[in-house]
């Protein structure tokens, strides 16, 4: 009878604790509409750079949705741009764990894939090191379809 008792107080317990954690804790802080601070960009920057650069040239860069709201720009480059990314997104892959080979092909991302490509950075070439190709994901919001 008395572990029944200490069953239903824990329950009890947990059902309030649970009420507690999903209601509001009160008025919401105003937003803070502060320019955000920008500081020199880092040598990889120029990596993105380039390819941003490429695809706005060759007009190789289109929209991608999630179906549940997420719309993103997709910069695709190929070449000399592409081969740089991949070249030095190899140590930041092996370190990450975000290489691996497909469809006679070596892919990296710039972080772990979690349940597929959408948003997601990522270069491949063929497993010899030929005809690198990049896609660098830009979130464009809900602006992007008006």
């Amino acid at each position: 009878m008395r572990t029944a008792t200490l069953i239903m107080i824990a329950l009890a317990a947990a059902t309030t604790l649970a009420a507690c954690a999903t209601t509001e804790a009160g008025p919401q802080p105003q937003p803070d509409f502060s320019e955000v601070t920008v500081t020199p960009a880092p040598d990889h920057a120029t990596l993105y750079a380039a390819c941003f650069r490429q695809a706005i040239d060759g007009r190789t860069y289109g929209r991608a949705s999630d179906g549940g709201g997420d719309e993103l720009l997709l910069f695709r480059c190929d070449g000399a741009p592409a081969g740089a990314m991949f070249a030095a997104l190899g140590p930041w892959s092996a370190q990450i764990g975000s290489e691996w080979r497909a469809e006679g092909r070596t892919w990296r991302s710039t972080a772990k894939v979690q349940r597929n490509l959408f948003g997601v950075d990522y270069c491949s070439a063929t497993d010899a090191g030929a005809d690198p190709r990049c896609v660098i994901s830009f979130n464009a919001g809900d602006f992007l379809d008006q």
